[in-house]
């Protein structure tokens, strides 16, 4: 019997795996065939998640994969051929068409479609629902393409809805909050300057009618005192009415009330305060709420100035512009505190909140003194359009 003489290939255990693996390798490096290639992109398609659907120059559908059919209610064969206009809302398709033109006229190869705008789509059945949507563009002239990937948005835009609902319910019930707190400050403070104002006056004139029939002695200086202490709680009845509601501020309006604020802050902070309110008058037709919302916003500001800024020097603008009323609080201290920065001031919310519901904007940020400077903007209705309205 004859053997051939072994080799020592015929001794490595690792030879089958290595020529396995060389198989691989081979079956890997094969190419796609072009009909491959065009398959496996059809079947990416048609199992895509979202609505794909590719339209030629003429805006007639080439192309509708299965999550299309879903999204319409539409079959395949029904779609193709037909035009884009079919599931666009006829009041948007002379615009949408429009819009592809130009965006095949830019060249550019894609982009979101409604940068600023909600988009809407047609179903089969005449059902209208939200969508965002991508376009993208190939080819050119007679055989340019476009691509436009759809998703419906239906229950994303129910969501924002239910949530822009409730914050608006949340802002009217804390408008509403405020609303009546400043009734009940208003009472207050007309109760404290008019009741227990009105007692305190007559009771330091009993006294001072009694100071002149008393002798000389311990008496009068003990009543010397009272007197004193007496005219102190007049004083602080006062302030505390006047921080509570001025009363000025509905019986002369805003800019008298703003004048009387900086005033008092000046007197009492030590800062210099200066205050701008060209063509005031105009103030007097401010709406009550308004003008309230504006009072508080100044003066949460003067006193936030106080409290934190350092600063030697303020200057507030308060003016009518273009029925928007605007006022404008700066300092030359250290700038805003870090809990501002971050949003966790509760007086700053609570302004933003007064502003934004009478549909106004608060912006703070620093001031080109180095401070911080506080601004509102506050679009205005007379008293006579707020009776009306």
């Amino acid at each position: 019997m004859h053997y051939a003489p072994a080799r020592p290939d015929d001794f490595d255990l690792c030879q089958p795996a290595r020529n396995a693996a060389s198989g691989n390798d081979v079956t890997r490096r094969r190419q796609l065939t072009p009909n491959e290639t065009e398959a496996q992109l059809a079947a990416v398609v048609d199992t895509a998640m979202d609505a794909i659907l590719t339209v030629d120059h003429e805006q007639r559908i080439v192309l509708f994969n299965r999550a299309a059919e879903t999204m319409f209610g539409c079959a395949r064969g029904d779609a193709i051929g037909d035009r884009l206009d079919r599931f666009i809302p006829s009041r948007y398709r002379t615009a949408h068409r429009t819009h592809v033109k130009r965006f095949g006229a830019t060249g550019g190869t894609r982009r979101r479609m409604g940068e600023n705008m909600l988009l809407w789509a047609l179903r089969a059945d005449g059902a209208e629902f939200p969508i965002e949507a991508s376009i993208s563009q190939t080819g050119e002239g007679a055989k340019r393409l476009f691509t436009v990937i759809l998703r419906d948005i239906t229950q994303r835009k129910a969501s924002d809805d239910a949530l822009r609902q409730r914050e608006a319910e949340l802002r009217e019930l804390s408008a509403r909050v405020l609303e009546a707190r400043e009734e009940e400050k208003t009472i207050i403070a007309r109760e404290l300057h008019d009741e227990l104002g009105q007692l305190l006056t007559a009771l330091k004139m009993d006294l001072d009618w009694l100071r002149e029939r008393l002798p000389p002695g311990e008496a009068a200086d003990k009543s010397q005192a009272m007197n004193g202490l007496l005219e102190r709680t007049v004083g602080s009845v006062r302030r505390i009415a006047a921080d509570l509601r001025p009363l000025m501020l509905d019986d002369l309006g805003l800019a008298d009330a703003a004048a009387w604020l900086v005033e008092d802050f000046s007197q009492r902070s030590g800062i210099c305060c200066a205050l701008e309110k060209p063509g005031s008058e105009s103030l007097l037709a401010i709406e009550r709420s308004a003008a309230t919302t504006v009072y508080r916003a100044l003066q949460e500001s003067l006193t936030n100035v106080g409290r934190h800024s350092g600063a030697k020097n303020a200057w507030v603008v308060l003016k009518l512009e273009n029925s928007t009323l605007r006022l404008e609080v700066e300092d030359d201290g250290k700038g805003m505190p870090p809990a501002a920065e971050r949003g966790r001031s509760l007086g700053l919310k609570g302004m933003r909140e007064r502003v934004h519901y009478h549909g106004g904007e608060l912006e703070v940020g620093r001031a080109p003194r180095g401070g911080t400077r506080v601004k509102i903007w506050i679009p205005l209705r007379t008293q006579g359009q707020e009776a009306s309205a």
